[in-house]
């Protein structure tokens, strides 16, 4: 896993040429509406485009991460399919509700059943690179397949992109400097359940750090997002909690608002436990959150390392789960 995560700004560079050599067939109606559907690692890559575009695209987007599909969906939707297998059971049984809908279907697999029925029905797909042992160490090809669809469709602009190399390039300069943070973090939060907190708009790479705390270090942890935590979740800090660890996901670009809610928030919580903030490095969204996914992925790693006897990669609870789902 530490190979994997260490190759993560390569995994963005490829994902690139990737991208710039798709093609992708205009749709015969207007788009209206964008629907990404994936889960686990496959499906994160779209929360992280949804938030990117966010304020650029002029139509609604929504990340779909179950069975069914929006009664919406239909000839004026582009429907994107994420499953780095291709055999992601949620996502298959909502992709083949989507054949009959008119839709603009776009799919992004390394193979499996997607690939083969994207190619049966002669719909556009990217393939990605298979052959890699786990989907969560695949974020770089969805987030920036995704990106590319709705660039080569004209529903955004190419700086997404373009900041995906910037963000690239930025990790590799900060390597060494991201492992040693995340190593050091990794000791302030062991034997603790992390209590992760960011700002609007950046909750991605929230769910990202707690989803890969959840697999790599095997451990629970939970987020929630400012100002929203403010009207909540706020009020249930009034006792000590020493088995928690408060971690803050901070970006000198937050806003003002937000800047002050959160010092507000640290005085209130460092009342009942310990606080740790990390700022983002980067020029904009897209870097920003690049370099927190990567000290976030390397925290996870840091953490499972500092527990005896477990394995990162290790899933077999999730496999059982399939399993026993196979069988029903």
């Amino acid at each position: 896993m530490d190979q994997l995560i260490r190759e993560f700004p390569d995994q963005l560079r490829e994902a690139l040429s990737i991208g710039q050599e798709a093609q992708m067939k205009p749709h015969e109606h207007p788009i209206h509406h964008i629907l990404v559907c994936g889960l686990g690692g496959s499906g994160i890559g779209g929360d992280f485009v949804r938030e990117f575009i966010q304020e650029a695209c002029e139509i609604p987007f929504l990340v779909n991460k179950g069975y069914g599909l929006p009664q919406y969906v239909g000839k004026n939707t582009l429907a994107i399919f994420s499953s780095y297998s291709g055999n992601t059971e949620e996502t298959m049984i909502a992709f083949e509700q989507a054949l009959n809908s008119g839709a603009k279907i776009v799919c992004i697999s390394s193979g499996g059943k997607m690939l083969e029925q994207a190619k049966l029905h002669g719909l556009d797909y990217i393939k990605v690179p298979s052959g890699k042992p786990s989907p969560r160490a695949c974020l770089g090809y969805s987030i920036v397949q995704q990106l590319f669809i709705v660039q080569k469709l004209g529903l955004t602009d190419d700086s997404c992109t373009k900041s995906i190399g910037e963000a690239a390039n930025l990790l590799d300069k900060e390597q060494a400097a991201i492992e040693l943070l995340a190593q050091q973090t990794a000791k302030t939060l062991h034997g603790k359940i992390p209590v992760i907190y960011t700002t609007e708009g950046r909750e991605a790479v929230a769910v990202r750090l707690r989803q890969q705390l959840n697999e790599n270090a095997k451990i629970l942890c939970w987020h929630h997002v400012i100002p929203e935590m403010n009207h909540n979740e706020l009020v249930g800090w009034r006792d000590n909690y020493e088995q928690m660890a408060v971690l803050y996901l901070r970006n000198d670009s937050d806003l003002k608002r937000n800047k002050i809610r959160i010092d507000i928030n640290k005085k209130i919580i460092s009342k009942y436990t310990s606080v740790t903030e990390i700022y983002s490095k980067g020029d904009n969204k897209v870097v920003q959150a690049m370099y927190q996914v990567h000290f976030g992925d390397w925290l996870s790693w840091y953490m499972s390392e500092l527990r005896d006897g477990i394995d990162s990669m290790e899933v077999d609870v999730i496999d059982y789960l399939k399993s026993e789902l196979s069988k029903a």
